[in-house]
């Protein structure tokens, strides 16, 4: 009777350490799946709410090449409302 009650024990034991195991590695999993999908951060700054902040803004992509001199006119007469 000792022997089927030691190898029951060993049984639950055993299925135990399984389950834990397997919890285990579910949750590293779904942890790993949540990390993967949170959204990144903009790249980009943008452009300041206020006309003046704006046209600055505006003027310094002007300077560096990002905007052509047609582009920028039309940006800034956007900005001021015109």
């Amino acid at each position: 009777m000792g022997m089927r009650r030691r190898s029951r024990r060993r049984g639950m034991m055993v299925g135990a350490a399984v389950g834990h195991h397997m919890a285990k590695k579910s949750d590293a999993r779904a942890q790993q799946a949540s990390a993967d999908y949170q959204e990144e951060p903009a790249q980009y700054a943008p452009p300041p709410a206020d006309p003046a902040d704006q046209i600055e803004h505006l003027a310094q992509l002007h300077t560096s090449g990002a905007l052509t001199d047609e582009e920028f006119a039309a940006a800034k007469a956007k900005a001021l409302g015109t």
